[in-house]
């Protein structure tokens, strides 16, 4: 499963007919190597804003039920959705920061959680 995570952003570009470009190496080194640019994700060729919309996560690695289907199998569900009172569900970007070290914002409440950022 990881292989088809990090192959299918150049599928998407491959089967959409979009055009090749450098990969932005201040990027997540996952998302350098997959070939993803600034472009991709901030809609924007030189991106001035840091604010990135979710949809454009979902274009690859799919929406918030997807995501918690990937991650069941870790002993807490980062992705699935809270019951109940819980706050969120929150924005992939509180989390995946891309152009810094992830973090795990469950861990701000829940320090005894083993969750481990990739």
């Amino acid at each position: 499963m990881t292989l088809c995570r990090i192959l299918a952003p150049a599928l998407a570009c491959f089967f959409l007919g979009l055009p090749a470009r450098a990969a932005d190496e201040k990027a997540n080194p996952r998302h350098s190597k997959a070939g993803v640019t600034c472009f991709d994700c901030h809609k924007e060729e030189k991106p001035t804003k840091s604010a990135v919309a979710e949809e454009a996560c979902f274009a690859c690695h799919g929406d918030a039920p997807a995501m918690a289907a990937y991650t069941k199998a870790l002993p807490v569900n980062p992705h699935a959705i809270p019951k109940g009172g819980h706050p969120g569900p929150f924005p992939c970007t509180q989390c995946h920061l891309q152009h810094k070290p992830p973090v795990v914002k469950c861990l701000e409440c829940h320090p005894t959680f083993k969750l481990t950022p990739k």
